[in-house]
């Protein structure tokens, strides 16, 4: 079962963490997060999954940044969760997917037990113009039966900023 706005409430500061928390934010069954001002974008054309891909930052400007479709922009969400009982689900918001805009291209399912900053992949269809701290995905929750252990992740556990694939790592360098 999905959590309602006002059971999120009820979790806040509990088994769910927020920061920050904007009230104005909260949806009837889902949470709005913002994007955080910095993009990553891949310096390479050809990515390899065996190597550690090489990337550079750009910052999205207060008059915002243009996308340019075919090419892959990383982002990270402006709040910090935490997730301890339930499972997190990451989409993009409609009115931003009706621009064109894929804002999770996949992975959106988190693990009970997360504890960071989201990653976002965003992609394009035609330009788009985005603006830093826009509301540009939201985050839902989904309660979870049975025995589970919470999230561990060398890669990706309590990220602070953007994180590039680290698939790599999988390989065994």
């Amino acid at each position: 079962m999905i959590l309602s706005g006002e059971e999120i409430r009820r979790r806040l500061g509990k088994t769910i963490i927020i920061e920050p928390f904007d009230q104005k934010q909260l949806n009837p069954n889902s949470y709005n997060l913002k994007i955080y001002p910095e993009l990553l974008v891949y310096r390479e054309e050809i990515l390899d999954m065996k190597k550690e891909n090489p990337t550079d930052k750009l910052n999205i400007p207060p008059q915002g940044l243009i996308l340019e479709p075919n090419k892959l922009y990383l982002a990270r969400t402006l709040e910090y969760t935490e997730t301890l009982d339930s499972v997190p689900v990451l989409e993009g918001r409609s009115s931003v997917g009706r621009l064109g805009l894929a804002v999770h291209i996949t992975a959106g399912f988190g693990d009970v037990g997360f504890c960071g900053y989201w990653t976002l992949e965003l992609s394009c269809l035609q330009p788009v113009k985005i603006y830093p701290e826009v509301k540009i995905c939201q985050i839902t929750y989904h309660t979870i039966e049975g025995s589970y252990q919470h999230y561990q992740s060398e890669k990706y556990q309590n990220s602070r900023n953007i994180l590039a694939s680290k698939l790599f790592k999988e390989f065994g360098a």
